[in-house]
């Protein structure tokens, strides 16, 4: 590579990263998320570029986003509860709404002071989940804000974090496995306390001493196809997320992080599924 190709190279990647940057930097949570449940324990701060959900003995708190989406890539970066989390939930997910909802979950599940989380997924299709995945992270989360990605689109279903896939769900309904496909889903976010089985199975319970517990979120991005009024609206310039498939490099990455960090998959829990594992299992290599 000539020195004049290697220049073009180093601009184009720092207008991509100024690019990203920009567009973080301008999102507003005032215009883009609704405080839902919590009253004072949900707030948008710093002149809607950061949002905090906090958790006492009373209650915990939530919000969602003002859209709805068919299709999609959504970026938040999150905070979790610092310290002492054990027994606190905070729950950043896709879903639609009724019996028979589509649903794409993220939950961070607090632990001891010291303790790793643990970042639990989940798929629900037709009202129907127990797909989990379950990771440790190869950084403290509550150290710093991390980017949280969801790419949805006709293909497959892909979580992202920090720009590393860590899960994929592809479209295998030629196959007879649902896909969530024809049901509009909104962004929820909410902390709460589930101290009945989120640390250890429920042994250690949450420590109301160290209340109030406080999830931070900011830079939240939407490239979508928005639903309103019966119909779906998309971008007039797809993102990438389109027509994005597991190219040999996703998968590359994603091999590593289930590889060195998954410590769940219910695609390999053969005591849970003795009739046998679903199908989606059966007929994937499982990443």
């Amino acid at each position: 590579m000539n020195a004049e190709m290697a220049n073009f190279f180093c601009l184009l990647f720092l207008f991509t990263a100024l690019y990203r940057f920009c567009l973080f930097a301008s999102a507003d949570l005032y215009s883009n998320v609704e405080l839902a449940w919590g009253g004072e324990r949900a707030r948008v701060i710093q002149n809607g570029q950061l949002l905090q959900l906090s958790l006492d003995r009373t209650s915990g708190a939530g919000f969602h986003s003002r859209s709805e989406y068919l299709f999609g890539r959504i970026d938040m970066q999150i905070k979790v509860v610092p310290g002492d989390s054990a027994g606190t939930v905070t729950a950043y997910y896709l879903s639609s709404q009724g019996n028979t909802h589509d649903e794409i979950d993220y939950e961070f599940l607090g632990n001891s002071s010291g303790e790793p989380y643990i970042l639990h997924t989940n798929i629900y299709t037709q009202g129907k989940g127990d797909r989990e995945q379950q990771f440790y992270l190869w950084f403290d989360p509550r150290q710093d804000f991390h980017t949280y990605s969801i790419l949805w689109n006709s293909h497959q279903i892909l979580f992202y974090v920090d720009e590393t896939p860590i899960r994929v769900f592809k479209n295998m309904e030629h196959l007879g496995v649902p896909y969530p496909k024809s049901q509009p889903m909104r962004l929820y976010s909410s902390l709460w306390c589930a101290d009945d089985w989120a640390t250890r199975g429920g042994l250690v319970k949450t420590d109301w001493s160290k209340a109030p517990f406080v999830a931070s979120y900011r830079n939240f991005r939407e490239d979508a196809c928005v639903w309103s009024g019966g119909k779906s609206s998309c971008p007039g310039s797809y993102g990438r997320w389109w027509s994005q498939a597991l190219d040999s490099e996703v998968e590359k990455k994603l091999k590593w992080v289930q590889k060195n960090y998954m410590i769940y998959n219910y695609c390999s829990d053969t005591k849970r599924f003795p009739q046998g594992l679903p199908l989606e299992c059966r007929v994937s290599s499982g990443v």
